[in-house]
């Protein structure tokens, strides 16, 4: 591709498509890289007015480098390199500014400052749909797409049926674009991305859309495109990330928390950042429940800590209200996103609370926990033994995280016993 380089009035921001580099195998590099966006609309209209004209003024556009009314740092001073053969994780809470890096690496916005380097074809689905114009069918989309990374129609059409299958959409390949579902624009976006031949490959959370047997076979198709490409994942499943990087950027208010090819400390500063969360309450009010904690067992662990195969409890104090005679325990765990990973019901094992004048400690032991190193919080609810009557519901409560040096690809992760005869 032809490189694509900054006017001189740009001065210090450029997004260049031509690497100048002793070594052959960097693909990308990004310098001191910031952009600001406005949070009000008319300032955003008018300050880009005014960068205009001082742009064809051949002036700084956006004054000296500093933030004016209303305006706030998606990106400040962020840089890296990545060589071919390399993945890099980009991680981070929403807000964090990994869409908006990505956007710049793919062309779609200009850096306010700082400098973007690229070496070769860049394919990249960054948003549901992103590339495809809705009116035209997926086989036209392709074509099109091709030809915007420099591809022949012959080159194109070589790689056709390997789009198709790869994408499993079979006849809807003749279908307009805006009739497919999400599911079916994201294998199409993805097929068409990774297939002609990128250098380098930009991937966003969109992945999350696909069923399980396309992310894996996404998972496949990156893995083998790494031993000629770079490839940047973004996601909110830090297995997937663990899965495919070699190193993790942890972005946090647009600048970078933690940079390290040890890539289960960053996941571990990453996971670190949900112990605070917002708990929910909802039941009768006639079993109170109060003070739950979580804990390994053999106490050696910081607050909030537990960590993976080691024996763990959960404790809580219950007071009743009332005069039913007795309740039964749920404990959920959920991940950071609030799925249900896994479930303990007491009356499943012919355990209930009985009814006391004085609070109840109540303990649940469980042994090895199986959990992959992650972000989690409770679930715990008190209800009337075979009945939807609800006494206590505690929501999202008493975060905590897992630790372990693997990070698995599924949440849970059992400590068992191997033997060979």
């Amino acid at each position: 591709m032809n490189p694509v380089k900054s006017c001189k009035s740009c001065l210090n921001v450029a997004v260049d498509h031509s690497i100048s580099s002793s070594d052959p195998d960097v693909l990308v590099r990004v310098s001191g890289v910031s952009k600001k966006f406005c949070l009000s609309l008319k300032k955003s209209l008018w300050y880009g007015l005014k960068d205009m004209g001082n742009e064809l003024l051949g002036r700084r556009h956006g004054g000296a480098g500093e933030l004016r009314p209303k305006e706030f740092w998606a990106l400040h001073d962020v840089g890296f390199e990545l060589k071919r053969g390399e993945c890099l994780g980009l991680i981070g809470r929403n807000g964090a500014g990994k869409t908006t890096l990505l956007k710049m690496l793919n062309g779609l916005i200009k850096p306010d400052a700082g400098r973007i380097e690229m070496r070769g074809r860049v394919g990249a689905l960054i948003a549901l749909g992103a590339g495809f114009n809705p009116i035209l069918t997926g086989r036209e989309n392709i074509f099109v797409n091709g030809s915007v990374l420099g591809l022949s129609k012959k080159e194109i059409s070589a790689k056709l049926d390997e789009i198709v299958d790869f994408a499993e959409i079979g006849d809807f390949i003749d279908t307009p674009v805006q009739n497919y579902s999400s599911g079916m624009a994201v294998r199409l976006g993805f097929a068409v991305a990774s297939s002609l031949d990128p250098d380098i490959l930009l991937v966003d959370e969109v992945l999350a859309v696909g069923d399980l047997g396309f992310r894996y076979k996404c998972f496949r198709r990156i893995s083998e495109l790494m031993d000629r490409a770079a490839v940047i994942f973004v996601s909110h499943d830090m297995a997937s990330v663990a899965r495919l990087s070699q190193r993790i950027m942890l972005l946090g208010q647009g600048q970078i928390q933690m940079f390290s090819d040890d890539c289960p400390a960053v996941i571990q500063r990453y996971n670190n950042l949900f112990k605070n969360t917002t708990p929910t309450e909802a039941g009768t009010g006639e079993v109170e429940v109060r003070d739950i904690r979580i804990y390994p067992v053999s106490g050696k662990a910081a607050a909030g800590e537990v960590r993976h195969g080691e024996d763990v409890a959960v404790e809580f104090t219950a007071t009743f209200h009332s005069a039913e005679p007795a309740a039964t325990v749920t404990i959920n765990i959920l991940d950071q996103s609030g799925s249900q990973v896994a479930q303990c019901m007491s009356l499943r094992q012919g355990f209930l609370v009985r009814n006391q004048p004085a609070p109840q400690r109540v303990r649940m032991l469980f042994p090895k926990l199986p959990l992959n190193p992650g972000a989690y919080s409770l679930w715990v609810i008190m209800a009337r033994p075979n009945s939807l009557k609800t006494f206590s519901v505690k929501y999202n409560v008493c975060p905590f995280v897992v630790t372990g040096s693997h990070v698995g690809y599924v949440p849970i992760q059992p400590v068992v016993e191997w033997s060979v005869n």
